[in-house]
């Protein structure tokens, strides 16, 4: 177990078995650019200041980020991008204009 990870015991279905969870650190959040009301990426970040600033500096054209504000695991955090832009390009026939997943 790496350090600051904890074992959780977690109960069976019927309250007599135990086992153990290995916890895993919720600190990633989900985002979604836009250039007004057209989104134009979407992505994770576990620092969504430093994320906005490399995205100016990249030179990527937007005008507002929106976050979630439930932290998540990175595994489900990866897992909501991935179904967010999967959702865009079945309504638009196109991936958002910055995600090359």
């Amino acid at each position: 177990m790496a350090h600051g990870e904890r074992s959780v015991p977690m109960r069976g279905r019927k309250g007599s078995d135990t086992m153990t969870k290995k916890r895993t650190k919720q600190n990633y959040h989900n985002y979604t650019l836009r250039k007004g009301r057209l989104v134009v990426k979407h992505g994770i970040t576990d620092d969504p200041e430093r994320r906005l600033d490399e995205m100016k500096n990249e030179g990527l054209q937007f005008t507002s980020m929106t976050l979630d504000t439930i932290a998540v695991s990175e595994e489900t955090a990866r897992k909501r991008e991935e179904e967010r832009i999967k959702a865009y390009q079945k309504s638009h026939g196109k991936k958002p204009k910055y995600n090359k997943i």
